[in-house]
Parts: C-alpha cells; structure tokens; sequence
C-alpha cells in the first residue's frame, strides 16, 4: 500500500520520522513521498525526512501536487493546527477521494465511493450537491434531449423511495397519467418517486431503485442501484443515464458525470465540504436557479469562479427553470402545485399564463409539506384543474383530491433554460458513447 504522508514543520523532525515508521508498520504502508504542508518553529535546514518532499504555495496545493505526481492508496495526516483547520482538512479530503485514495487521521478515516464498473453500454450520471437542486429535472431534461436527438435513452433512478426490488417502467409505452399513478398508490408504491417522474414526464424506458443514507462523499448506505443497473444493460436501450438521489450518487462507474448545483445553495454546500469532491470528478456543473430572488449575479459569477479554481476548465452552465405542462392547459383556470420556494411562485405562474394561455388562480409550493399543502389547497378558490409537480404529495394528497373533486390532474416537469446547454449536454453523451 502506497503511502503519501502530510507533514509539517510545527512538528520535530525526529517526531515525525518515528512517526512515519510507526505508520508505516501497523498499516503494512510503504511511503512514497512527503507532502510538506508549512510551519517552520521546529524546522531544521536540511532535514531529511527519507522520502521525496513535495511543497506547494498552500497546504492544500502541495497535497494536490503529490497527488498529481505521485500515485497513492493512503493519505496519511501527520500535520496539525495551525498549519492546516477543519477546512484545509475537507479540501485535502477532497482532492484524496478524487484520486482514489483513503485520508486517513488519528481519529478519522475518509475512503472514496466504491464506484462498480457494470454498466456494459455508454452511461452518464447526473449528481447533485443536495435535495431541491432541480436534478431530477435535469435528468429528464437530458433524457428528452437524448432521445430527440436518437441516442434512446434508458434511466436508472435511485431515490429514498424507490421499490425494494427495481421496477422497469417503459415511459414510452405507457400513459402515465393519474389514473395510473393513483393505481401505483394503492399497490403501496411511493408514486411520487423520480422513476415514476422520469418515466411520466420524459416517456422514457426507466428503472426505478431505491437507496438509504449518503455519506459525505456520497455512496450511499444501502442501496439496490447494481441490480438495477444490469436490469439496464439487457434493455433495448442506446445509453444509460443513472439520475442520483440528493447529495448521493449512483454507486457505478460512468463515462461522464454531469453535477447539479443550486445557485442560491450556501457556497459551501457547492464547493467546500466535499462539495469540491464532486466538483473534481464531474465533467460538467449546471448552477440551477440562477436568478435572482434565489441568487443575484455577483453570487453566480462567484460560483463560476470558485468552481472553476477546483477544476479549471470545466464548463459551467447557469440555467432557470421554467414550468413545462404535459398536457393541455389552455383557457383553464388552474392550481399550479410546486415544490418551488414562495419568493419564485409568481414568476412561475406568469411563464405558465404567458406561455401556455392559462389562468393561475392559486398556487402553493408546499408539495414536500403535506399539513401545510392540505391548508393551502382548502383556502383556493374553484379551479378546472390542478397543476402539479410529481414530487412529494403530489399523488396522495393532490392527485387525490382531484380525482375526489372530479377535476383532471394535470403533470408539469421543470426545464432548464441556459445558455448553450443542450450542446454542452450533447457533448458529454457523444464522449460517452465514443469512450463507451
């Protein structure tokens, strides 16, 4: 096991040398090289730790330095406060995991998500850096996209409510409308699961998964993605799109990776933490709502700066959403049903009125709140129809109570809008199919 040891010069240098040798034997380690993260009270000139030394301008630039010049099983932290905190510490994480090495401390050891190589077909993954980013949506977004332009999309989902064993559901061939999703209820399923969505919304071939916990570097606990995933490969499907689950990401090895960040996230959500994890190993960022009340414009280029500082070059896309109904909604008087923070709701109701001819007589974005969505549902005045999200409530409270009311349900799904997306978009699937 190759080792690459972090020191400084706050410790002495006989303390470290006795320390790397006890390392090195009770771990069966054989260090490689030393990266010298700073601190000079102890420091002797000349000092000879036995191994390779690596500086860097910070402590966390020589670690990525020797990670880049030196291939490694183990980070091993021999270093301290003050030379590196609890944040230099997350980024060294970070860039350790990217490299497929363990970080190891005295009290702490971070290993990298076991990623299985068991797709057999050119796969994407869209991973996002927490819940309500708007990935799902990204995902059938791309899905739509992939298909239209003959690439015939299969999706593998993984979600917190997915089935116990995978479900195919083939979008294509069914309508998966609110007769079908109630009826999907009744069986007990979680009807407002991603798979159910994808399939409803982007008329897809789509298995559904289900998964437990994340880590922080977003391998979940449990989770029954594999099996899933060779259900995919005996499809008759072009490419596979694995959609992830919040900050969890599907368990496989893909040929691209596509990472949904929300702008109007706390920054470090998006690139310290192990946000920065993801954005090292991603081939593409998508900041969703970027627009203000959720993000001003200095807050989104500063996201695109400190993004591209991780990982220079990577393209990143500021996209909205923007509500797209399936179906027609004309001439109705409608309930427009969301997930959407309140500060936002009303610029959606004028895109579904000037875009589709509707009229938004009420709106609420507690679909994930269900006390909450039943009070606002009571309070609205009479409408023609309800139009929802799937998420959340939307089957068992909203799709309910129109199929009580005798008034039709109608599905909308959110679309990213940006500039130059579908081709940044088209450019991963086509690498993945030329790498796949």
């Amino acid at each position: 096991m190759r080792a690459l040891f972090l020191i400084d010069g706050e410790h002495y240098p006989p303390v470290v040398l006795d320390a790397m040798r006890s390392v090195t034997g009770s771990m069966g380690a054989s260090g490689v090289a030393a990266a010298f993260l700073g601190g000079t009270e102890k420091l002797k000139e000349g000092t000879d730790y036995g191994l390779p030394l690596v500086h860097g301008a910070d402590p966390v630039s020589a670690v990525a330095r020797a990670l880049s010049e030196y291939a490694v099983d183990v980070v091993v932290d021999l270093s301290d406060e003050p030379v590196v905190g609890y944040r230099e510490r997350m980024r060294i994480a970070s860039h350790a995991l990217a490299a497929g090495a363990r970080y190891v401390g005295s009290d702490f050891e971070m290993r990298p998500p076991e990623l299985r190589d068991v797709s057999t077909k050119p796969s994407l993954a869209v991973v996002g850096t927490g819940k309500r980013v708007g990935k799902t949506a990204v995902s059938g977004y791309l899905a739509r996209l992939l298909a239209r332009e003959g690439f015939d999309p299969g999706v593998v989902s993984m979600g917190r409510g997915g089935p116990p064993r995978p479900e195919v559901i083939e979008g294509h061939k069914l309508e998966v409308g609110s007769a079908y999703l109630l009826e999907a209820l009744e069986r007990g399923a979680h009807a407002a699961s991603d798979y159910y969505e994808t399939a409803a919304l982007s008329r897809v071939t789509t298995v559904g998964c289900r998964r437990c916990g994340g880590g922080f570097a977003g391998e979940p606990f449990v989770s029954n993605v594999l099996e899933g995933a060779e259900i995919a490969n005996g499809l008759d499907t072009g490419v596979t799109l694995f959609d992830g689950s919040g900050a969890a990401m599907p368990p496989v090895k893909v040929d691209a990776r596509i990472l949904v960040a929300g702008a109007h996230q706390d920054p470090e959500y998006v690139v310290g933490y192990l946000g920065a994890y993801r954005v090292m190993i991603s081939d593409l960022v998508l900041l969703t709502m970027s627009e203000e009340p959720m993000a001003d414009g200095a807050k989104v280029r500063d996201l695109v700066r400190r993004i591209r500082e991780i990982r220079p070059g990577i393209s990143v896309v500021p996209t909205v959403f923007r509500p797209r109904p399936v179906g027609e909604i004309s001439g109705k008087r409608v309930a427009y049903v969301s997930t959407a923070p309140e500060a936002v709701l009303g610029k959606l109701a004028r895109h579904l009125e000037e875009s589709y001819g509707c009229e938004v007589v009420a709106s609420s974005g507690n679909l994930s709140d269900r006390r909450r969505l039943a009070t606002d549902l009571d309070g609205m005045p009479p409408v023609e129809a309800y139009l929802t999200e799937i998420k959340a409530a939307a089957v068992d409270v909203v799709t309910r109570r129109g199929s009580e009311e005798g008034r039709p349900v109608l599905y909308c799904d959110n679309d990213p809008v940006g500039e130059g997306l579908d081709g940044e978009l088209l450019r991963l699937a086509r690498r993945a199919v030329a790498e796949g």
